[in-house]
This record gives structure tokens, sequence and C-alpha cells, in this order.
């Protein structure tokens, strides 16, 4: 529980540091609180032992502790990416509130991907996503903003309704919530397969799976930059961390059906994030349908069902929390200093700040699986893992994931051409970024090259996961 620990130790922290730190005292605080959470994140990389707590409630092992510190490495780049903005001044009286929220919502997530039985693990859920709503609406002064939080929390009250109605089937069919009971009993009954089916549904309107997406677009638009970065990566990542987990443990007697409804859903992910991404032109709303067909290609290594599959998933997902964040984090710089997020905006923008362009088009590249970029190999290796599954049909789902990732090439190229192709009279100024933002971007920029071509930490992933 080393994670768990230390994030509720940081924030009874921040919460003294609200009550009795002075004003002047709080102009600290962004600095505080990230300076105490990277030393976190270190610590995450201790040795950990192995044990199950709470009767097998909550289990800890490599696999978990690998898990935990991936979430926690994004979110470290995502505090880094959101100081700016703090900074500012209406904003100043909350940072505290911000950053008390982030580890509230951190803290559900590793909870959740920890659990040994199904109410540690809505619990978990829920904790993650409450605070998360509350974060949406932080710009309450910006109609947007309240209209996101109120969409996600309704949207997050339907499905996790929906989720928890499916596990009360499992419940009653199998007589237990621990996942190493339930394993046992069950096997594929018609009111366990309904239970499954909504439990996937629940599952996929925190993944924005279609047809579960439709909260995903407008939320991101209304939301701060950093919460719609937390959402896209962190949220994510969790879940398809804890729903791989369970679909890979609890429920792997019935994968032939499962592996069914997951091909669905991918292709329909896939398919329908990227038509829709074509048409947009706002780089928050564009980067959200960017994220739901990046879900559709996390389905592909799921759909392995192997070991493969898993450490499929899980590289890619380290992968995309880097590539994503370095893409919301150009977005962020230039929304804090010149409020634009429109993409003819970017036009011209490689002649007044280069290096911004072209970190976010390395960022693109990656997201479009351009070699040698990392995103090339997480690809690769999902599109490995659905291929190397028996069945002939998967060779189709490969070959329309491939479809697919060239569509996605082109809208991705669009903002590419923007700034490096179309003129403009009036490019957006030159101007120097915060040394927070530089120090998240730069984390960003080392990932993308650094964990495509480190094997090892591959190999390091596959030798911990497990699989059917």
């Amino acid at each position: 529980m080393r994670h768990e620990l230390l994030l509720s130790a940081l924030i009874i922290i921040a919460l003294l540091f609200e009550i009795f730190a002075g004003k002047i005292a709080r102009k600290s605080a962004v600095l505080f609180n990230i300076i105490l959470f990277t030393i976190i994140t270190v610590m995450g990389f201790f040795p950990a032992y192995d044990g199950v707590l709470f009767g097998g409630s909550f289990h800890n092992d490599q696999m978990t502790v690998l898990l935990k510190n991936i979430l926690n490495i994004g979110t470290l780049i995502i505090l880094f990416q959101s100081a700016a903005w703090l900074k500012k001044p209406e904003n100043e009286s909350k940072i505290l509130e911000y950053f008390i929220l982030i580890y509230s919502s951190l803290v559900g997530m590793q909870f959740m991907i920890s659990s040994g039985d199904f109410l540690l693990f809505y619990i978990g859920l829920e904790l993650a996503t409450i605070p998360v709503a509350a974060l949406a609406a932080f710009e309450k002064f910006k109609k947007k903003s309240a209209e996101a939080g109120i969409k996600l929390i309704l949207t997050s009250a339907l499905s996790s309704g929906i989720l928890l109605y499916g596990l009360s089937m499992i419940y009653g069919t199998t007589g237990s919530i621990y996942f190493s009971q339930v394993i046992n009993s069950f096997n594929g009954s018609a009111l366990q397969i309904i239970g499954l089916m909504f439990f996937i549904s629940g599952m996929g309107f925190k993944m924005s799976l279609v047809p579960f997406h439709l909260w995903t677009a407008d939320v991101y638009e209304g939301a701060p930059i950093g919460i719609t970065s937390f959402l896209s990566v962190i949220s994510k990542g969790a879940a398809s961390f804890i729903f791989i987990i369970i679909l890979f443990t609890v429920m792997k007697s019935t994968v032939t059906i499962w592996n069914e409804i997951l091909y669905v859903l991918s292709i329909l992910t896939m398919t329908i994030g990227n038509l829709f991404a074509l048409r947009q032109n706002n780089l928050k709303r564009f980067l959200a349908f960017s994220s739901i067909a990046q879900a559709g290609f996390i389905l592909l290594g799921i759909l392995g069902s192997n070991q493969l599959g898993m450490t499929s998933v899980f590289y890619f997902v380290l992968i995309y929390i880097f590539t994503n964040l370095g893409a919301f984090g150009v977005v962020s710089v230039i929304a804090n200093t010149t409020g634009k997020e429109e993409i003819q905006d970017y036009n011209g923008l490689y002649r007044t700040n280069p290096l911004l362009s072209l970190t976010m088009m390395l960022s693109l590249f990656s997201l479009a699986g351009i070699p040698p970029v990392a995103g090339f190999f997480g690809k690769f290796f999902l599109f490995t893992s659905a291929a190397s599954h028996d069945t002939a049909k998967y060779y189709i789902l490969v070959l329309i994931a491939v479809l697919n990732a060239t569509i996605s090439l082109y809208y991705y190229l669009r903002v590419v051409k923007a700034m490096f192709i179309d003129k403009n009279d009036h490019p957006i100024e030159k101007f120097s970024s915060d040394i927070y933002s530089r120090i998240g971007i730069l984390m960003c920029v080392a990932g993308i090259f650094i964990i495509g071509f480190a094997s090892v930490i591959y190999e390091f992933i596959r030798s911990i996961s497990f699989g059917i």
C-alpha cells in the first residue's frame, strides 16, 4: 500500500498547507506540491514486497506497482504542464484544491488497480471519477467548464449504475465478490453473460468506447486543458489496466464471448473516432476523438487474450501517456499564452516557435504510428497480438486497424501541414514558455524516443505480465 499511503499523506499535507499557510506561502504551493509529488513518484520505483491485505480485498505485486508508477509518471507531467495555468490570477486562490482533487482521483485509481474484489474495485472507480468531475468544472466562471462538469458527473453516474447492476448479477450467480472465488464459479450462465455485458458497457463509458463515447468531446473541450489531459491519459489508462486485469483473470472462462463483443467495439471505436476526428477544428475536440480511436487500438491487445496481449496494452498505454501529453503540452502552452485552440491558429507556427512545432509534430507522428518514434512500436505490438490469434477473422480486424491508422495519418498531418506549410501573415508570435512547461514537454519528448528503442522496458513489462 506504499503508493496509496504516500498519496494519502500528501493529501493531508496539502490540506494542512491550505489551512495554516499564509497568503505569501500559498504562492509557492505549485512548487511545493510538484517537489513532493516528484519524490513520491521516485519512491514508487523502490523495491516492494508482494502481499495481500483486508482478507484478499487488496493485493500488491510487481505488476500493480508498475501500473501505479506509470500513472504517477503521467500525473507528474500533467502537474508540470498545469503550473502556468494555475498561477493565473483567477486560479491562484484554488491551487491547493486542484492538487487535492488530482491526488484524490489518483488514490482511487491505485486502489482500483490493486483491488481483489468487486467492492474495492467499485469504490476505487468512484473515488477516481468524482474528483475529476469537480476538476472539469474548475473554471466555474466559464460556461463550458461548468457544462463539462455536469455532463461528466451525469454520464459517470449512468455508467456507474450500469456497471454496478452488472456486478450485482455476477455476485448473485457466484455468491461472492472476491475475484479468487468468482473465478471458480464464473461458468458463462445466461445471467452471468448479461452481467458481463453490463460490466463491459460500464467500463466502455470510462474508456470512451463507441457507442459509449458521446460525452467525451464536449467534456474535453469544456474542461481546463490539464484536466482534459488527465481524462484522456490517466483516467483512460487506469480504466484500461483494471479492465484487462478483470477480463484476463475473473472472466477468463468466457473469453470467447467477450472477445466477440470487443471485436465489434474495436472496429466501431477505431472507425468512428477517426471519422469524427477528420471534421474537428478545435484541437481539444480533435485530440478527444483521436483518444477515442486510440482506445479502439487498445482493444486489439485485449483481443489477443494472452500474455503478449496484456504486455502490448501496458506498453502501449505507457507510450500513449508520453505521446498524448506531448501534444496536450504544446496545446496548453499556446492556449495559456494566446488563448488560441483552433487548428488554423497554428498556421505558420514553425516560423515563430520552431521547438513547439517540432514537439507537436513528433507527438502526432507517434500517435499515428510513424517510425521510428515510440508510437510505431506500440501499435506494432498491438497488431502482432491480435494477428497471433488462431481465428482467421482477426487478420481482417488487423487490416481494418491498418486502414484506420492510415486515416488517422491524414488528420494528424493536417496539423503538421498547418504548422510547417500553410502561410499566415499573422502567425502566433514568438514567446517563451515557463520552466515547468519546458520540463513537462522535455519529459514527453524523451519518452517518445527512449521507450521505443529501449527494448529492456518492453521485456520488463513482459516478464511481470500474466495471461490466460
